[in-house]
């Protein structure tokens, strides 16, 4: 007989009551607009055309669009935010959320503002994490090179030099202060050196504890099998791996450019497939969880019901030390709260920084968000349905 969910996401009730009646008709009107791709396009060339001509439009954009996905414009509204979500469970992954900020001075610059998020974290459970992005730290055309296997030059050898050390500066303060680092995945054209870098710091740091994750994306058909390669490279080194499952976040730009240039891409065929990698890397990690911290960075609601059913069989306790949930701020309330509420580690991914900085990612949100199918229209479904519920 098959085992009922131990858990529900129907729950609107726990899912919002952290939003009042304000805020949940503020989310109905920005989902209704986000759902429309017409409107997202529109936005993704007029806003930063906007920033660049000095229109006024830091206001319109801070109340609507910023306040739903980020945390704030610094570390201390970012603070607040995570203040906030911990009055009902939920922790926070801190995110500084600046893209595309390039030039030796910027990465230089970057490194600190990751170190004064990690001290901030510090002995907060309510923030167990930060995340980063390598390209944070490093020239793209340089991890492109690294990553066809092609010889530096001398200066460029000194160039990754210089972003060894930023990377290995962030995660030796992180295991200093106990604070774990996500590593983001990237293109898959320059993911070998971010893999490379991980695999690093791991050996490092990961000897006692879980400090440092690499990102897996599932929805590149390589990784499932790339996962179980870096779990025996973690033992065979010696240390826990960290793994962070994601479903993925560059599918149109990866098929265009495997189109382009001619080769195969390396996106898994239909989503089906992708599902059914994602599902096999929960049981492997769950089979393995003595030696490995599993990060679950998802908002697909059966693949989040069938770890607390794995866990539930396994005799995992929900507030296991090595099993966290995660979903992005703004998003997936009812998968995020109500795990929370039946006393899961969940955390939402919270972006911050300064408006005009944090655009390319904001854009890049609302682009993913619309070509997900059924992911507006679920979110919105919800946010009725509590709407509805409240009367208003």
């Amino acid at each position: 007989m098959e085992t009922q969910p131990l858990i529900s996401f129907e729950n609107t009730a726990i899912a919002f009551e952290h939003r009042s009646n304000q805020s949940l008709k503020k989310a109905n009107f920005l989902f209704s607009n986000i759902g429309k791709p017409w409107l997202v396009k529109f936005g993704a060339f007029a806003t930063p055309l906007a920033f660049k001509l000095g229109l006024p439009v830091k206001g319109i954009i801070k109340s609507t669009i910023f306040s739903q996905f980020c945390g704030g414009e610094n570390l201390q509204e970012a603070a607040a935010t995570a203040q906030s979500l911990s009055k009902f469970g939920v922790g926070a992954v801190l995110d500084y959320g600046v893209e595309a900020m390039e030039g030796e001075i910027n990465y230089d610059h970057a490194v600190p503002e990751f170190i004064r998020a990690i001290e901030f974290a510090a002995g907060k459970k309510h923030i167990p994490f930060i995340a980063m992005k390598v390209t944070g730290f490093a020239r793209f055309a340089l991890l492109e090179k690294l990553h066809r296997g092609e010889t530096l030059t001398a200066d460029e050898q000194h160039e990754y030099e210089r972003v060894r050390a930023r990377i290995n500066t962030i995660a030796e303060s992180a295991a200093l202060h106990k604070v774990s680092v996500l590593i983001d995945a990237e293109e898959s054209w320059i993911q070998q050196p971010v893999d490379d870098l991980a695999d690093a710091m791991m050996a490092r740091y990961n000897r006692s504890e879980v400090i440092v994750y690499n990102t897996f994306q599932l929805y590149r058909h390589d990784r499932l099998e790339f996962l179980k390669v870096s779990y025996q490279k973690a033992e065979q080194g010696g240390y826990l791996l960290g793994a962070k499952l994601v479903r993925g976040a560059y599918m149109e730009k990866e098929r265009r450019r495997a189109d382009e240039q001619n080769y195969e891409s390396p996106i898994q065929p239909d989503k089906k497939s992708s599902d059914e990698d994602y599902n096999e890397a929960i049981h492997f990690c769950l089979d393995h969880i003595h030696k490995l911290g599993l990060f679950v960075g998802t908002h697909n609601e059966e693949s989040t019901l069938l770890v607390t059913k794995l866990m539930a069989e396994k005799h995992l306790p929900p507030n296991h030390p090595r099993i966290s949930f995660s979903q992005l701020y703004g998003m997936s309330d009812n998968i995020t709260f109500n795990l929370a509420h039946a006393g899961y580690h969940v955390s939402k991914y919270l972006p911050y920084g300064p408006v005009k900085d944090v655009m390319p990612y904001l854009i890049r949100r609302a682009q993913e968000n619309t070509s997900i199918a059924g992911q507006m229209g679920r979110e919105l479904g919800l946010i009725r349905k509590e709407m509805k519920r409240r009367g208003i």
